[in-house]
């Protein structure tokens, strides 16, 4: 479990992270001639070794990294079949997750995993992680076509819901784990009251129910990310 968390952690702090949304761009119009794909590639092999700090590990590192390639060459391909592009991306991500299973187990097997217990606390980290960038990447996929349907407020701050929903899934989590779950009900309160102005001036049917959903999908991920750590 220890090698499947820090594979999987390399895995989101290389899509997620360190993959700017020019690479995603140029790789969607270049494709296989793109060369952010190769570095995109690349960086996923040496967060491999860095995380498993073990040299030995580079055949591991080496299966994921070329099998990443493959399966990001099949989704720029195949995209266009999809009119919804969040299948081609969760069918992706499926993939990628089972591959490094596949690796994990096989790292076990050989008994590797032992030199990799350590005192950090890897799951936590991973949630973590997870509840941050990738999450609200996810989000914003899962709401995009709803989003064109609301009128842009040019008043916001830049960004400002996407750090909101990190905000929120991270206190959310800490509730799940702390067994506070009274907390989250007082979060919700709060978001409501706070949101409650914006609304009533909008009188947009369209934009309460997007926020509702927008709120109900980034409680349910950090509840689901909170269950899951505390049962691992």
């Amino acid at each position: 479990m220890i090698l499947f968390i820090k594979l999987f952690l390399a895995h989101l702090l290389g899509d997620f992270l360190f993959q700017p949304t020019k690479w995603v761009i140029h790789k969607e119009a270049h494709k296989i001639g793109s060369k952010y794909l190769y570095a995109h590639i690349m960086i996923h092999f040496v967060l491999v070794l860095i995380l498993m700090a073990d040299i030995t590990y580079w055949k591991i590192a080496l299966v994921i990294a070329l099998s990443h390639y493959v399966i990001d060459l099949g989704k720029l391909y195949s995209s266009k079949w999809f009119s919804n592009k969040s299948i081609p991306f969760f069918i992706d991500q499926a993939f990628h997750v089972a591959i490094i299973f596949g690796c994990a187990y096989y790292g076990t097997v050989i008994g590797q995993a032992a030199y990799l217990i350590g005192l950090m606390d890897w799951g936590l980290i991973t949630a973590v992680f997870f509840l941050s960038l990738p999450s609200a990447i996810i989000m914003n996929i899962l709401l995009e076509r709803m989003s064109d349907q609301i009128p842009l407020d040019h008043k916001s701050l830049p960004n400002a819901g996407k750090y909101i929903g990190i905000i929120e899934r991270l206190f959310v989590f800490i509730f799940v784990i702390t067994g506070r779950w009274e907390g989250i009900g007082l979060l919700i309160t709060a978001k409501s009251v706070f949101r409650f102005n914006d609304l009533k001036e909008s009188n947009s049917r369209k934009l309460t129910e997007y926020i509702l959903i927008g709120t109900l999908l980034s409680f349910g991920l950090a509840i689901l990310t909170g269950i899951i750590y505390t049962a691992y």
